[in-house]
Order: C-alpha cells, then sequence, then structure tokens
C-alpha cells in the first residue's frame, strides 16, 4: 500500500493520490487501508517520510560546519525526494486547514530531531541556538527542495552550512530601543541590547 502511494504520487501527483486511486493500484479494498490509515494525510505522510522513528543523522565529527554541512545535505536530499517533493504541497495545506495533522508529525519525528540537533549544539556550548539554527534549516531546505530540487546542491549545502554557524555561533540580540532601555535602567537592571556598551547613549 505505501509502495502503490509512492508511485502514485510521482505518476499523478498529491490531488489524484486518492484512497480509492491507492487501493485500485495496491489491489486491496478501500477499507483495508482505512484500518490502517484513518486520513489520507496519513497515508501519503507515512509514503513521504517512510518512517515513524527519524533517519539516522550524520555522526558528529567535531567540527560544526562540518557537521551542520552534513545536516543541509541529508534534509535537503530527503526532502528533494520525488515522492517527498510530490507530497509536501498538498499536505502543508492540510496543515494548514487542521493543525493537529502537523502537531502528530511533530510530535513522531521533528521533535526527536530537533533535540539530536540541541545535543550537537550543546558540545560547543551553543545550545541556546538549537531552535532558531533548526527553524532555518528546515526552512532552506524545504524551500529549496520544492523549488529547483538538486540543481547546484553542493554550493546550496555551502552556503546553508555558512550561514547556520554563524547563526549558531552569534551573540547578536535585538536591540529593544530607547524606551525598554531606560525601564531596564530603571530596575537597576542592564539591558539587552544589539551593541557593545561604548554604544549605549549618555
Amino acid at each position: 500500500m505505501l509502495a502503490a502511494t509512492r508511485e502514485l504520487l510521482v505518476e499523478v501527483g498529491y490531488q489524484r493520490t486518492t484512497i480509492a486511486a491507492v487501493a485500485r493500484r495496491a489491489g486491496v479494498g478501500a477499507p483495508t487501508i482505512y484500518r490502517r490509515w484513518p486520513r489520507r494525510e496519513a497515508l501519503i505522510e507515512d509514503a513521504a517520510f517512510g518512517h515513524t522513528q527519524p533517519a539516522p543523522l550524520p555522526a558528529a565529527t567535531g567540527n560544526l560546519y562540518a557537521d551542520l554541512r552534513a545536516w543541509v545535505e541529508a534534509f535537503l536530499a530527503q526532502l528533494a525526494d520525488p515522492v517527498t517533493r510530490a507530497a509536501i504541497p498538498g499536505l502543508l495545506v492540510a496543515y494548514h486547514r487542521d493543525e493537529t495533522l502537523y502537531e502528530r508529525l511533530v510530535s513522531r519525528s521533528e521533535e526527536d530531531v530537533r533535540a539530536q540537533l540541541v545535543e550537537l549544539l550543546a558540545a560547543d556550548g551553543l545550545q541556546q541556538r538549537a531552535d532558531a539554527v533548526f527553524d532555518l534549516l528546515v526552512a532552506s531546505t524545504a524551500i529549496r527542495a520544492l523549488t529547483v530540487g538538486l540543481r547546484e546542491a553542493e554550493k546550496f549545502c555551502d552556503r546553508t552550512a555558512e550561514a547556520l554557524t554563524a547563526l549558531a555561533y552569534s551573540s547578536w540580540q535585538l536591540d529593544p530601543g530607547p524606551g525598554a532601555r531606560r525601564r531596564s535602567a530603571a530596575r537597576g537592571g542592564r539591558p539587552t541590547v544589539g551593541r557593545s556598551s561604548a554604544e549605549e547613549p549618555a
């Protein structure tokens, strides 16, 4: 059934990969599919992502840039796979209509992968940037996979790994503005700003 779903996604696209079409291709009755996958989105998710546990990620080498580049390459390869690439646009629409669908995907896979990235960055004491690094990693590879796929993948992986590494090591924080600085000073504390103390107004 999963093989039939993958074949249909590539051949006819998300919209025409219906439960009825999968049943015909797999040679089973629709009730057989519904007993395991109560919704079409759940079937397509399993066909596209292929597991209930996250795929093995590259082992850490101690070089953060090299490790993040390996992550970029792995994410891009999975998202640019023809099956995944065909499934994602339709799944995004489904997630927009029903947030609980995406929450299910997050709880079964994304949370574990995100936790592994926290561990990777924690080795260099950079775990506080893990959420930002993970979000940028997912967004950049997903958009790239859906638009141009693996075209010039090496250059993309290099550039993206550089950006992720810079983000991980960044100490910059948003300047809250003069009003927030005055309120912080009034409370006896120093504000967190995006400039050095030498640049603070007198």
